[in-house]
Order: structure tokens, then sequence, then C-alpha cells
């Protein structure tokens, strides 16, 4: 065995020596050294790569990968004869101050060294490496923890009540009573050993919440998924240089050592964690041949390649042809979301008297996206503070609906049931992107108190009962034309919505397609009622967006122009003496997402001015359900003004909205403030 012992340790030298850890290593003593301090533990980072390690020698391969304690002690060994040989550390008088941490670069892509955390049983005992991944629901704050303390025998006669003979080093998964604590004894004389307090080491430790990810479809509130798993949260320790590395909602793959942490009658399995990675996820590179297809046939129009899209989506609830201008700004908010915190943003907010139909079609569209999360009603929307259940008693932030959509949609259904300081905090959140949470310090052990911000990146989508709403309210005694009473809600809590849609069928006149497709739905679920459902599947729509909001668009001057006319027009036009412009500031930004939605939902990467002239009608009729109708003077159904049964039907909504271009045009000259438009007539 010792010869064996020998051989790995030579084999680690010439790996050390092969990949640069030796030279990393030297480097690393020197800044030690060149402290002139006395430390208890010097502690060393040496990456691994297993396979290099395997071709070395098999043997310390095999250690590395299932016994890595093993093999720690292995690197101390070696890495204390090279300090010594080489005068590294003066300071240095113990192989036991040296603590070595293993972090390979990664595993064996086979089963065994993964690590599902929603399978039973939960594999803790074996104290290896495993692969794993999830999403961080809660995290708490950055705390303190012992990395290394010396003891002294307290014996004065003993050689070993002074010197570094006795050093608890912290391993995987201990917790802090195993590496500090009284009851500890000399094994020369069997005294009692007593910590040297000024030798203390501590490094930073965090607590984190994570959950396997397949807790997003059980989140969706719809899915075409019948199968059935188990989800349970899991929690995951980070320390010294992976504190602070996750971020609440996010996804990683991360590599660990499962262990189990007993605190009091609890036992909780648990992971130290030695590498992270955050998990991108890489959208399909292609779209369905049907879709191709559609967009070589309707190449001839900007326009029309979308009306279609919108048309036949989501005709597995809603009979094809129904609720267009919500169907083609659900699209346009599904392919309008990212991660990244200066997105365009797109909200949507529908009024509606049908809330069942309306409920059944935004269910289903959230489910198109990896991250569509329907609020549950039970739970908090936004991220709240409690004590950390590991019985720290620090601080730990938990997740909520809108951190779990992040990069996504979070849809928060009736605005109606919410109370008035929920309500505002959503205002707030959507002006700002941004929520922020007060931890006060007397109440988590904290000297001082603190105040996180945390971003808030996705679409928000909810809706308006106006047929069964239980909130009294004072209705207004008059309204301009096109406006709808919209007094159940705050009017700030309505500008910060992007787009206000208001639904077309409203229960009192159900459309006779809607009916019967209600009624054959309830008969036979399962049923396909429409051949578009066949030619455009559900996945062929998800991969289709996925494809599309990862399209990288620009502006082109035109766009720009059209836009910025637009905006001023229109913050001239609704105007009045009392409260100034009816238009928000943000209008401008809704504007340039929604003109960008439309670009990436036509498949294209330059945004022209017939996209922006999607984007001024849709907010125009957002703007005149709110203030009523303006100069511009659209109809009522803008986008769509009438049944798209046929080819015929395309052409003249096409030359419909060449008016409307041209309408707008003339809107910008009379009312724009030194804006020049080209307004060429055909």
């Amino acid at each position: 065995m010792q010869e064996e012992i020998q051989k790995m340790k030579e084999i680690v030298l010439i790996y050390l020596d092969r990949s640069g850890g030796l030279q990393k290593f030297v480097h690393d003593c020197k800044k030690y050294n060149d402290s002139k301090q006395s430390y208890a533990v010097y502690r060393f980072i040496i990456s691994i790569n297993p396979s290099d390690i395997a071709e070395l020698d098999a043997t310390l391969g095999n250690y590395i990968l299932h016994n890595p304690i093993k093999a720690a002690e292995i690197f101390q060994s070696v890495c204390f004869v090279a300090i010594k040989t080489l005068s590294l550390i003066e300071q240095l008088q113990t192989e036991a101050q040296i603590s070595i941490l293993l972090k390979p670069t990664h595993l064996p892509p086979l089963p065994s060294y993964v690590l599902s955390l929603s399978a039973f049983p939960f594999n803790y005992t074996s104290h290896r490496f495993y692969m794993s991944e999830g999403i961080v629901i809660a995290m708490g704050i950055v705390t303190k923890y012992t990395q290394g303390a010396r003891f002294l025998c307290t014996e004065e006669t003993c050689p070993f009540s002074e010197g570094f003979r006795y050093i608890r080093v912290h391993l995987p998964g201990a917790t802090e009573s195993a590496t500090v604590r009284n009851d500890f004894v000399c094994s020369l004389c069997s005294s009692a050993l007593q910590e040297d307090m000024k030798f203390r080491v501590l490094g930073d430790k965090q607590i984190v919440e994570m959950i396997d990810a397949k807790v997003l479809n059980a989140l969706k509130g719809y899915s075409n998924n019948k199968s059935h798993f188990r989800i349970q949260t899991f929690t995951v320790f980070l320390r010294d240089e992976l504190a602070n590395r996750m971020t609440i909602g996010d996804h990683y793959k991360f590599i660990g050592i499962p262990t189990c942490v007993q605190n009091g009658p609890q036992a909780t399995a648990c992971i130290e964690v030695s590498s992270v990675q955050l998990c991108k996820p890489n959208g399909p590179s292609f779209i369905g041949e049907n879709f191709k297809y559609l967009l070589s046939v309707t190449s001839e129009s900007c326009w029309r390649f979308t009306a279609i899209l919108a048309n036949i989506f989501a005709s597995q609830v809603v009979p094809p042809g129904t609720c267009n201008t919500l169907k083609l700004a659900l699209l346009l908010s599904l392919v309008q979301t990212c991660e990244k915190e200066s997105a365009d943003y797109l909200d949507l907010l529908v009024v509606t008297s049908d809330a069942l139909v309306i409920d059944r079609l935004l269910n289903y569209s959230i489910c198109l996206l990896p991250r569509g999360i329907r609020h549950p009603s039970s739970s908090d929307i936004f991220p709240s503070v409690s004590k950390d259940k590991h019985g720290t008693g620090s601080a730990s932030i938990q997740a909520c609906s809108v951190l779990l959509a992040k990069g996504g949609i979070c849809y928060i259904g009736d605005l109606c049931t919410y109370k008035k300081d929920k309500l505002e905090l959503l205002q707030s959140v959507l002006e700002s992107r941004t929520t922020t949470l007060f931890i006060p310090g007397k109440k988590y052990g904290e000297e001082a108190d603190q105040q996180v911000t945390i971003s808030v990146q996705t679409n928000f989508w909810s809706y308006v009962d106006v047929g069964s709403s239980s909130k009294k309210h004072i209705p207004k005694d008059s309204f301009l034309i096109g406006q709808m009473d919209l007094s159940l809600l705050p009017p700030n809590l309505l500008d910060v919505f992007g787009l206000l849609i208001y639904d077309e069928f409203p229960s009192c006149r159900l459309s006779f397609p809607l009916v019967h497709h209600v009624l054959k739905k309830a008969i036979n679920p399962e049923a396909t009622l429409y051949r578009v459902s066949q030619q455009f599947r559900t996945q062929d729509y998800e991969e289709f967006i996925l494809f599309a909001k990862n399209l990288h668009v620009e502006m082109s001057s035109e766009a720009e122009n059209l836009i910025q006319g637009y905006y001023l027009a229109s913050r001239r036009v609704r105007r009045d003496s009392m409260h100034g412009s009816n238009l928000s500031a943000s209008a401008l930004k809704i504007l340039i997402s929604l003109s960008k939605a439309h670009t990436k939902l036509s498949l294209r990467k330059k945004v022209l001015e017939e996209d922006a002239l999607i984007a001024v009608l849709l907010l125009e009729s957002s703007l005149t359900l709110k203030h009523g109708k303006s100069a511009l003077c659209i109809e009522p159904n803008a986008v769509f003004p009438f049944d798209l049964s046929n080819e015929t039907s395309l052409q003249q909504r096409d030359i419909y909205l060449r008016k409307c271009h041209y309408q707008l045009l003339k809107f910008i000259s009379a009312y724009g403030p030194g804006i020049h438009v080209n307004t060429n007539e055909e």
C-alpha cells in the first residue's frame, strides 16, 4: 500500500508540472511568504482534469473521483514536501497546516456521476464528486465559518502545548462544531485541548436552496406533459471564492460532494459545491418546414406572415381567426423575452368580460417558453425574507414567481383580485424593473441593516375581468370617444403596463365558432378540431419562438423617424391644461420594443417602417382605451380590421395598412414639432 501511495505522489508531481499547477502553487506560496505572517492554515486550490490524471495513473484518477478526501491528503503530502524542499514558505511548520481543495474541471459523462435531484433515493453517503443542476429558489446572506483553527494542549509540560500539531480544517459537509468545539483531547497526555483564537481562520459561507428544473413544468398551470415526478428542494453550500457566485432564480450546473448535515433532531441532505457554471439555454437553430414555406409564400408583404401566425395561433384553445389582436400581442411579448437587465420588455394587460377563454389562452401561451410561470395565488409574486431553516438564524431571501420566470413570462391572473399594497408594489416593479428587500440586522443576528436590490427580468401578463369584478367602484360620469371605464385599477398602474388589449368577444355575444370550439373540447379534450393544428403544432410554435427571440435586430433610420415622430406628435395631441401630456415617458420604449418584436416575429434582423407602423397601431389602440381617441383616429380593431379568410382578405389588409401608414405620416406632419418625414403618395 505504501508503494502505491508513493507512486501516486510521484504522479501528482508529474501532473502538477505538466498542467501548470506547480507554477500556480509556487505563486500562491510566494504571496503567503511575502506577508511574513504566520497562519494556522495555508489554503491552496488545485484544479484537476480527471481525464489527464486517469491517463497518467488510473488508481490516482479513481481516488480523485471516488475518494476525494483521501486524494487531497496525497496532494497535501506532495505540496508539503515541495514547500520544504524549495523553501517556499518560511513560516510553515507542519503538514497539517496545509489545506488542499481539489476542484475537478469536469466529471465523466456517465449516469453514475449524475446526481438527480428529483430521483429517490438521494445518494449522500458516498462522499464523492457528482454533477448536478438546478434552479436557485432561496439564498442566504453571506456569513462566516471556521476554515481552520489551531489547538494547543492545556498541560504546560506537554510538547504539544506549543507549535502546530493540532490543526482542525473544515471538510466538505462538516458543521461548525466538527471543526471547533471544547471536547478535544491531546493524543499524547489526554489533557484537554484549547483553541488559540489568534490563529482562527475565517471564510465566507452562503447557504442556497435549489430545486430541480422540472419544477418549471409544474408551475406553468397547463401542460401537455402527462408524466409525474417528485420535486424536492435541496441545500447547497457555497464557500469562500464561490460565495455570491449564484443569483436567485438562475439555473446552474455544478460539481460537488453530497453529504448529510445534522441539525438537532433533523438531518438535511446537502451538497458542498466545488465548481459552478451558469446554464444558458440554447435556442433551436432551425424552424419547422411549414413555417419556412409560409414565410416564402408571404415574402411579398412585411405584414402577411405575422398576420397568418396570429390568425392560426393557439388553435388548440380558440378557433383560428378569433382574438387576433390579442394573439399577435401575445406572440410579440413571447419573442421579446431575454435575461438581460437592459432588455426591451413588453407587458400585457387584457380587458375582458370572458375571463375563462382569456385565461385558457394566456395559460396556453406561457407554456411555449421554458420560463413561463403562472403565479399561484397562495405564494408571493415578489421575493420575501425569512429566517434560514438550518439553525443559523441568518436571513434567507425566498424566490417567487417573478424570479422563477426570469427571462420569460410571469402570468399573474386577474389584477382585480389583488389588494392595494400588492398593486402598488407591482407598479413600482414595472417602473424600475427592480425589487428591494429590507433586512433588519437586529432580527437576523447582523450588526447592521441591509438593503438588497434584485433585478426583475420578465414580462408580466394579466387581465381585468370587468364583467364579474367583486370590487366596488364608482364609474365615471363621462367618457371620451373610444375610452373604456377602467376605474377598477389605479391610472398609474395602467400606464406602466406596456400594452392594453381589449378582448373583442365579450361573454354576452360569443361568436358561433368560439361556442362550437368550447363545446367540442368539453366533449373530447384531446380532439384536433382544425387542420392547422396538425400543420402548426404546439411544439412547432415552441421551436419558432425560441428561434425568433434569439434574433438580434437593429433599428433602421426610417423606423426611428416614424416612431419618434409619432411619439412627439402624440405628446402634443394627448395633452390637457391640468395634467399635461397623457403619454407616459415609457411610451417610446414600448414603441421600440413592439417594433423589434414584430421584426423578430417576421424573422428579419432590421426594423422597417412596416414594423414601426404595427407598433404605432397597437399602442394607439391601447391609448384610445385609456384616454379616448386622438387626432390620428384609427379603427377600433386597427391591426385586424376584418377577418383573414383568404388571400384576397390579406391583400385588402395590406391596402388598409398602407392607408394607415399614409394617415400616420400626415398626422406627424401636422402635429410633430419640426419632424420631417417622407409623405410620398403612391
